[in-house]
């Protein structure tokens, strides 16, 4: 299965982020925060519901979850100022607004 946006595809089999076919290094956390929010795109996702995908739950400090929502948004060329493609939702959660499609990987 891969997850598409913009010039970004997201391959859940090879758990890799790509940009116009290169990869994009990101650490672990952030690449499953990025699917969490692509696939749960049509509703804003609260911080308990990152939580318990991301990290099973487990206690997460505010400046620890804070820096992983930033690189999640700069490995797609987002930023908290712009929020083209993760919006913050004041005291509700985080959205994905962009156009994503998912496609079935071949074999």
């Amino acid at each position: 299965m891969t997850l598409s946006f913009g010039d970004y595809e997201i391959d859940l089999k090879r758990r890799e982020l790509r940009r116009a076919k290169r990869p994009v290094h990101v650490e672990p956390q952030v690449f499953d925060l990025l699917v969490y929010l692509v696939r749960n795109r049509n509703r804003v996702v609260s911080k308990d519901d990152l939580i318990a995908s991301v990290w099973d739950g487990r206690t997460v400090s505010d400046s620890t979850f804070a820096s992983r929502i930033n690189a999640a948004r700069k490995a797609i060329g987002d930023s908290g100022v712009d929020q083209k493609l993760i919006r913050t939702v004041p005291r509700k959660g985080f959205r994905f607004v962009a156009v994503a499609n998912e496609q079935s990987n071949p074999g």
